[in-house]
């Protein structure tokens, strides 16, 4: 699952995934005092885990594991394979855990294929999807969350960012991931979850579909029945961001019981990223990095 924190205009084609470029030094970039960088160590690891038990437990109200709840960590078996994409306040004073204000966990497919496969396995049916692609390199977005205060443009463009250079750095070829509605009843988003399945379903060799047994129905309405206008109103913002980005949406949603949450993947190549996109933040990912 993913809280929903992206709500700016970006971009949908081009033909040529950019080449892999160098990022400067281990920060992928700086705006103001805020920077995104990955985790140094296992302390930052465990405050950004901290922030994300502050989004998804005090503030959505996810159950995790008694454990879990204990630590007031979010925290999984994934945590440790994974690369953890911070941003990081550097005007607050304190220690680096009062410091992090925003995240995301990202895995590459050769690390998540070498230990427990990806997150979103557990809930959609990619292998398939990867089979297709041989010859591209996938890698998972997940668990991003951003402290409320810190919920603005600027944050949001540096965690993305941070995920462009990580995903140029290693010469990935599409990024994909589960990204939620709140609640545990499809129904209540009707509109919006329908207007996804009929303009942005996953096609051809990019088709993939919630596990059979999670399955559960996206066209909840005809095409004709929905207002477009509404449905795009009624969409989550990150959900919204990835599609202006040129995101396709899989088949099926999957209810989360655990994070109280509705959940859709969201399939990304980055060949489908448009020319503006590649722009604004720099072919080489250099815009915001100093």
């Amino acid at each position: 699952m993913a809280i929903e924190l992206l709500n700016r205009e970006v971009i949908p084609e081009t033909n040529q995934a950019p080449a892999s470029a160098p990022v400067s030094g281990d920060v992928f970039g700086r705006i103001g005092t805020l920077e995104t960088r990955l985790a140094r160590s296992e302390r930052e690891i465990d405050a950004a885990q901290a922030v994300r038990y502050r989004v998804f437990v005090e503030e959505m109200h996810a159950t995790l594991s008694p454990d879990a709840m204990r630590r007031r960590r979010d925290v999984d078996a994934f945590d440790a394979i994974c690369d953890h994409l911070l941003v990081v306040d550097n005007a607050i004073e304190g220690d680096i855990e009062d410091q992090i204000v925003g995240t995301y966990r990202l895995l590459r497919q050769e690390v998540a294929l070498a230990n427990n496969g990806f997150y979103s396995a557990s809930e959609f049916d990619i292998e398939p999807l990867l089979a297709r692609h041989p010859d591209k390199q996938f890698m998972e977005l997940g668990r991003s969350c951003v402290l409320p205060d810190y919920r603005t443009k600027r944050t949001v463009e540096l965690l993305w960012q941070g995920n462009w250079a990580y995903s140029l750095k290693h010469g990935m070829n599409a990024m994909f991931g589960c990204a939620s509605f709140p609640g545990v009843s499809p129904e209540e988003h009707a509109m919006a979850l329908s207007f996804l399945h009929h303009t942005v379903s996953t096609k051809g060799d990019w088709a993939v579909s919630a596990l059979p047994e999670l399955y559960r129905p996206m066209d909840l309405m005809p095409m004709e029945d929905v207002n477009t206008r509404k449905a795009l109103s009624l969409l989550p913002p990150l959900i919204k961001g990835y599609l202006r980005l040129g995101a396709m949406v899989g088949d099926g949603a999957v209810i989360d019981h655990a994070f109280n949450t509705t959940d859709v993947l969201i399939v990304l190549p980055i060949a489908s990223i448009s020319d503006r996109y590649i722009s604004h933040f720099g072919a080489d990912a250099g815009r915001f990095a100093s």
